[in-house]
């Protein structure tokens, strides 16, 4: 596909899911995702869903350490109702990576629901960011938080953005629109990977 090539640059996230292993889709199981992956499932590329994406980046990155994360494994809680703001495209982003669902997930193998990814995505949850994650096997989790006017948008972007939204921009308003706002996910993406201002984290210990 004609993505941008900032997407190829973007920092991977790597998983094992053990249901790939039971059903001999995977050898090992070890499963890599990418960000045109996110882009693909949710139709576009913004700084929501560049946001979600790097925010299950670092919450993983801090529960694991340098362990694999185990995809079915954790429980994602969003802090607001489903059809709120862009919960749901967050919570869509949080599920392809972690294969946390909400009621509609698979529900299991056998009678005790073995590899089950049901219930296991929460909404209106009593956390103080937009995002927490929880590790099923230990309880350990971490809350999550995302800050994009770290990196705000090129000046030009605001008239723009209402030209193109009230279908207005001529040919090229609409290609510099395109392109100064993947030029923000971009440098979300690669120069703040892993600036702290943008993702904020907290410990968060709740009861296995």
């Amino acid at each position: 596909m004609d993505f941008p090539e900032f997407f190829a640059q973007a920092p991977t996230i790597t998983l094992r899911d053990p249901l790939a292993v039971f059903l001999g889709a995977s050898a090992s199981g070890v499963i890599t995702y990418r960000y045109a992956d996110a882009v693909k499932l949710a139709g576009h590329s913004c700084p929501t869903v560049a946001g979600a994406y790097l925010m299950v980046r670092k919450g993983l990155a801090y529960l694991y350490g340098d362990d694999i994360p185990e995809r079915g494994g954790i429980e994602v809680y969003m802090r607001d109702a489903r059809d709120q703001g862009t919960t749901g495209v967050i919570a869509t982003v949080a599920t392809l990576i972690t294969g946390a669902a909400p009621e509609t997930g698979f529900g299991g193998i056998g009678a005790g629901g073995r590899f089950g990814r049901r219930d296991l995505l929460r909404f209106d949850a009593p956390i103080a960011g937009l995002m927490a994650l929880r590790r099923r096997d230990n309880g350990r989790g971490v809350v999550l938080d995302l800050d994009t006017a770290v990196v705000p948008p090129h000046r030009d972007m605001a008239p723009l953005f209402g030209k193109a939204a009230a279908g207005l921009a001529d040919e090229a308003e609409q290609v510099r629109f395109g392109t100064l706002w993947q030029e923000r996910v971009a440098r979300m993406l690669l120069d703040h990977v892993d600036d702290e201002r943008l993702i904020q984290l907290a410990d968060w210990m709740v009861a296995a």
